[in-house]
């Protein structure tokens, strides 16, 4: 039996988590649209917010660039989930 293998394509969404060092409040999901926010530190050390939401390949790099203008590194972008083919 043929297993398929999701890839990533850009014309359908897929489930990304991105980190960023220190703290953005939930004001950022008005923002980034369906982007959920948390912020955790680890062992007393400086907070690390995570975005994570399901976006388009442009929706993506649109909320990349605002935290590029905004002077954030990233600690890291995955993809946890690709979208399924419509139909």
């Amino acid at each position: 039996m043929k297993k398929d293998r999701q890839k990533l394509t850009l014309d359908r969404p897929a489930t990304y988590q991105i980190k960023v060092p220190g703290h953005l409040d939930e004001s950022w999901s008005e923002w980034a649209g369906m982007v959920t926010i948390s912020a955790e530190s680890e062992g007393g050390g400086p907070p690390v917010t995570t975005l994570t939401g399901t976006l388009d390949q442009a929706a993506l790099q649109g909320l990349l660039r605002r935290l590029y203008s905004l002077g954030l590194p990233l600690i890291s972008v995955n993809c946890t989930e690709v979208g399924q083919d419509a139909g």
